[in-house]
């Protein structure tokens, strides 16, 4: 049986994708890895909120060099978005970033390429290039991507970062994914323009995480998060492009639920409401350009 028959029988040509979780348990070399010939100036790659839902989705995620790509037409190459087209890889594995048991030394996969104006994708044979993925049971030899594109030209940054993500997502003291906003409070200060905003955020494994603004006359508002019961003076706004970040800019709604401030009083309510904007405000943007993994059938 060739390599492409064996790919459709072990279920590679199946591209659904993974719900996007909380990081698995994986392997990490802690090192980045160079090539002769490898350039190791930073080049743009995708932005921290893209990068992070693959990583985040990927029990497995790999340095490899593309050995042979098979074009994939027909009923097999159902589904590939406009502008695409759809390969079949055999891939030699360099360095294992992520991936619990190890790879083969030669993977397959199916990877959407985009193609240019007259239908033609770019040569991949030979590209050095990172995947994140998930293993086809039964197959050791056959991944599949968490997304139809999930492959990204290797850069050193882009594997840095991945390595990074990943990293910061199997501490012990990783911040939970955030699943909604919970009650919101707002205490007036004795003094005009004075007062304290906390609102506690919902998570999906059940742990604390609030966000605090404090009011102060002549002052800016400070905000903070904490990842515990207890908010002290230690807490502080996450910095852009972590995992904290990415948490909160990625999943809070845009405006505070109604539910939230039921038990305040309109004054307090709207205050509450204003410092929750400006803790958007001070996030920013998530940034995410394309689309997030999700579950499919």
């Amino acid at each position: 049986m060739n390599p492409l028959s064996h790919a459709i029988r072990a279920g590679a040509l199946t591209l659904s994708i993974p719900l996007f979780a909380a990081a698995l348990p994986a392997q990490m070399v802690t090192a980045p890895s160079a090539r002769p010939g490898d350039s190791m100036v930073a080049q743009t790659g995708p932005g921290y909120a893209d990068l992070a839902d693959l990583v985040l989705s990927a029990p497995v995620i790999a340095d490899v060099t593309i050995r042979s790509a098979t074009a994939i037409k027909g009923t097999e190459a159902a589904g590939v978005a406009p502008g695409h087209q759809r390969f079949y890889i055999e891939a030699d594995v360099g360095t294992l970033i992520r991936g619990a048991g190890g790879l083969p030394a030669r993977v397959g996969y199916l990877f959407d390429a985009a193609t240019d104006a007259r239908g033609r994708a770019l040569k991949l044979k030979k590209m050095r290039v990172l995947i994140y993925a998930r293993r086809v049971p039964n197959a050791a030899d056959q991944l599949q991507l968490v997304a139809p594109d999930a492959q990204l030209p290797w850069t050193p940054d882009t594997e840095q970062r991945s390595r990074t993500i990943a990293r910061e997502a199997l501490s012990a003291d990783a911040p939970p994914v955030i699943t909604g906003v919970g009650n919101a409070f707002y205490v007036p200060g004795s003094l005009p323009g004075e007062g304290e905003t906390q609102i506690f955020l919902t998570t999906a494994n059940n742990r604390p995480v609030s966000l605090s603004v404090l009011r102060r006359p002549g002052e800016e508002r400070r905000y903070a998060v904490a990842l515990s019961e207890i908010v002290d003076e230690s807490a502080a706004p996450p910095a852009r492009d972590t995992l904290l970040w990415y948490r909160l800019a990625c999943a809070l709604p845009e405006s505070l639920p109604d539910r939230s401030t039921a038990s305040l009083g309109p004054e307090n309510a709207q205050a509450a409401r204003e410092d929750y904007r400006f803790i958007l405000q001070k996030l920013g943007q998530c940034g995410r350009e394309r689309q997030m993994p999700t579950a499919s059938d």
